[in-house]
Formats: C-alpha cells, sequence, structure tokens
C-alpha cells in the first residue's frame, strides 16, 4: 500500500483513536483554554469527524472545493460554541500533529522507501492543512462580521 494511502486508512479507520490522543491534548494545551472546560469525551467527536471528512478530500485532485466545505461547517460550529478563532486554529494545527503522531505510534512507514515516500504524504498534508487554515479564517472573518444568528 502507498503510503499516502496507508495516512488515508488510517484517517478513516482510526479517527476515533487519534481523536481520543488528541482531545488529551486540546484540554491541556495552553494554547487551547477554551477547550479546558471540557472533558475529552465530550471532544472526542469533533475531532474524529474532522479526520474522516479529511480522509475523504485526501485524494482529490482539487480539494479545496470540499474543504472550504466542510470547514465552514466545522467554522460556523465553533464560532457558536464561543471558541476563539485563534483557538480553534491551533485546535486544528493539533489535529494535524496527532495524525502524524498516531502515524508513527503505529508504524506505519518502516522502510526506507516507505519513508521516502511519506514525504508525499507530508506534502499533501501540509497543502490540505493550508486549504483548512484558510477556510477556517474566511469562515470566522465572515461571521464576525455578519448579525448574530437566532438559536
Amino acid at each position: 500500500m502507498l503510503p499516502s494511502l496507508k495516512l488515508l486508512d488510517l484517517m478513516a479507520n482510526k479517527s476515533e483513536a487519534m481523536a481520543a490522543l488528541w482531545a488529551k491534548d486540546v484540554v491541556k494545551n495552553p494554547k487551547t483554554p477554551f477547550y479546558h472546560r471540557y472533558t475529552e469525551d465530550q471532544i472526542i467527536e469533533q475531532a474524529a469527524d474532522f479526520y474522516r471528512k479529511l480522509s475523504g478530500v485526501y485524494t482529490l485532485k482539487d480539494p479545496y472545493p470540499d474543504i472550504y466545505a466542510f470547514m465552514s461547517r466545522f467554522a460556523q460550529k465553533r464560532f457558536e460554541e464561543g471558541v476563539p478563532l485563534h483557538e480553534a486554529l491551533y485546535a486544528v494545527i493539533l489535529m494535524r500533529r496527532h495524525i502524524w503522531l498516531y502515524a508513527e505510534f503505529q508504524a506505519i512507514f518502516i522502510t526506507i522507501t516507505e519513508q521516502r515516500q511519506a514525504l508525499d504524504s507530508q506534502t499533501r498534508t501540509i497543502l490540505i492543512f493550508d486549504y483548512i487554515a484558510y477556510a477556517l479564517a474566511i469562515t470566522y472573518e465572515a461571521l464576525l462580521g455578519a448579525p448574530p444568528t437566532k438559536k
């Protein structure tokens, strides 16, 4: 299996496990104090859903439209919860970090060839997360300028 597909498989099939590790981190990280009010169990689904959606766009030739769609919904939810933009962004950065930490923990890139090919996965992941950060910021900016919605 190609390393990029290994990473994709990991995100799709181990989303809950990766999300649990992310949750342990985000509820204690000094850069994400908003999340400290939650238990790990309360926010695992947030990251698990993110990882599953990410796995669905990873191999698209032009992933930006799909990323923008799911990140707009993600940003809208975080905005409505009151998560400050800088914390929402850092939570996503931690999600990216946990993809690679989990992959390393699972030792999916063992051989030298796989490690070289893993660079392709890393390059793709960086591009996708650049799009994610951009879409998150654009959505927050639009929401900050919009009148509050009634619930």
